[in-house]
């Protein structure tokens, strides 16, 4: 029982750095919590992603309803992402019920497909600012439609990896936001990318746990520490030294990917 109790309370404390991870920066969700449930706590890894997908929809709205009374929500920005996310991701479901959700094919797969984003997260987060400034110099290059239907793309995209990996919606939807939306600022997009994650992690998570793959008192556990996290992190937004932040989290996703992989 004593064991139990330490290891709730680890669960606990990791829903905390991870929340306010989440609420600061838009990313860290599933990049750092699907791989520290497998990597550190040894969970399976459909459980794992299946378990953060229901953990981040849950976070996340509690981040929304921050930054939406902020005004810091992009809500024409959210709809066409959701255009796209939302039927990638139901399609990413019944492509893994008829693979065979769980088997040792699954697992390899699920394993495989966190490492590759995870691989690719790391520089769209350690170089966000450079593409940032570059979106600024090349601002007006897109037309209202270009970026009306690549937006869709994205969320597209954004459905299939977040459904498969759990990761994808925070770094890598955010790296896309800037060079399509070079005029918004950086809360107003770290808003809309929150607010776009809620439904789809919501769905691709009811999905997983349709499938079997859902630990509900790990994630009990994990929801104790990450609402104040996010709370904390949403209010924290542009306090950390920028340059520090990413290169650490930069590190860190490139090492647990690589290890995945």
């Amino acid at each position: 029982m004593s064991l139990l109790a330490d290891l709730n309370l680890l669960y606990v404390l990791s829903g905390l750095g991870v929340g306010f991870l989440v609420g600061m920066t838009g990313v860290g969700g599933g990049s750092l919590m699907t791989p520290l449930l497998i990597l550190l706590f040894k969970i399976h890894p459909q459980a794992a992603v299946g378990t953060d997908l229901l953990y981040a929809a849950i976070t996340k709205s509690v981040g929304t309803l921050v930054h939406g009374h902020r005004g810091a929500v992009e809500w024409r920005v959210v709809g066409r992402m959701l255009a796209g996310s939302l039927p990638a991701t139901l399609v990413a479901l019944v492509f893994l019920h008829w693979y065979g959700s769980p088997s040792h094919d699954t697992t390899r797969l699920i394993s495989t497909a966190l490492g590759v984003a995870l691989l690719v997260t790391a520089p769209s987060v350690f170089f966000r600012k450079e593409l940032q400034a570059w979106s600024h110099r090349k601002a007006g290059a897109l037309s209202p439609d270009q970026a009306a239907w690549l937006t869709v793309l994205l969320g597209a995209v954004l459905g299939i990896m977040v459904t498969l990996s759990s990761v994808g919606a925070g770094a890598i939807g955010m790296t896309v936001l800037i060079l399509l939306y070079p005029s918004l600022g950086t809360a107003r997009l770290v808003g809309s990318d929150i607010a776009h994650a809620v439904p789809l992690t919501f769905i691709a998570g009811m999905g997983h746990w349709w499938l079997g793959a859902v630990k509900l008192p790990m994630l009990v556990s994990l929801l104790c520490g990450s609402i104040p996290g996010i709370i904390l992190g949403s209010l924290c937004v542009g306090q950390v030294n920028e340059r520090f932040q990413r290169g650490l989290l930069s590190i860190v996703l490139f090492i647990v990917g690589w290890r995945l992989v």
